[in-house]
């Protein structure tokens, strides 16, 4: 059996690393469980965080939202500050996985296993989330936007581990929305997602926009130019077609035994003009 380590403070994770510098830090363990086999052939010494209590809960911070990196989905999902400010991402967690993979997983699991299909990171994208990285010698932020290197890969340095993301409360008249598209209603990886955050004028005009893509690229997809079609602008049938179209010339989506790279582009763009509904 493996070396499995299980520190209680910060503390006692830094000496963990130090006995044993290649040990792989996890949370819920809902990936690596199905990354190795049953026998853990190529399987380091683990160290567990889910007992650091600095690394759990929700807290307000100001005028943002502070989620700890081993909080459960499941306990994200039951608070009243997430529901009501942030449900962009209530609602991607309400559709990841099943209950079972919500009481286990964790958004620092979510985030640091940087899959292109993740369902937070949409979310975290439009709301312009920032990671909070720490080790021995510290702490220090990085958007999510920036910290995500690319498929499987992030910005984490050895000796470092995700502490907590950071996201600023938008105003409360934003309209917020994720939907994701799969082969199942329930328990399906998503085949396209979309997180959007889209703030509102008196009059009915979008002053701003945040919009971002899951399952269309290598990471999550961005869209300057769709986000400027809607700025200045009413929602309605004609801002949405422009803005889908933008977005369909900036996503990359590949084809694999899920879906063709085509019907990818063609829902992405669908799923904006479905903001027409939300707004």
């Amino acid at each position: 059996m493996k070396k499995v380590l299980l520190p209680q403070t910060l503390d006692e994770l830094w000496s963990c690393l130090d006995g044993e510098p290649n040990a792989l830090p996890y949370a819920g363990g809902t990936d690596l469980l199905v990354r190795y086999d049953a026998r853990g052939e190529g399987l380091p010494a683990l160290v567990c965080l889910e007992r650091i209590a600095d690394l759990r809960g929700i807290s307000a911070d100001g005028g943002a939202v502070r989620i700890g990196a081993a909080t459960t989905l499941a306990h994200i999902l039951d608070d009243d500050s997430v529901r009501k400010d942030l449900p962009v991402l209530a609602q991607a967690i309400r559709v990841l996985g099943s209950p079972i993979v919500r009481n286990m997983g964790t958004i620092g699991g979510n985030i640091g296993r940087a899959s292109p299909a993740g369902d937070t990171l949409p979310p975290l994208y439009a709301l312009g989330a920032e990671v909070e990285l720490i080790s021995r010698s510290g702490l220090r932020r990085m958007a999510i936007r920036d910290f995500i290197a690319g498929p499987g890969r992030t910005r984490l340095e050895h000796g470092e581990i995700i502490a907590a993301v950071r996201i600023v409360k938008p105003a409360s008249s934003a309209v917020q929305h994720y939907e994701k598209v799969g082969h199942r209603n329930a328990l399906a990886c998503s085949l396209v997602s979309m997180a959007a955050v889209i703030g509102m004028t008196s009059n009915g005009a979008v002053d701003s926009a945040s919009l971002a893509w899951g399952s269309v690229g290598p990471t999550v997809v961005t869209c300057p130019a769709a986000e400027k079609a809607m700025i200045g602008r009413k929602p309605d049938r004609e801002t949405l077609e422009a803005a889908a179209g933008a977005a369909r010339d900036a996503v990359a989506p590949i084809g694999d035994v899920r879906a063709d790279a085509n019907y990818r582009r063609a829902v992405a763009g669908n799923l904006l003009l479905r903001l027409a509904v939300h707004v």
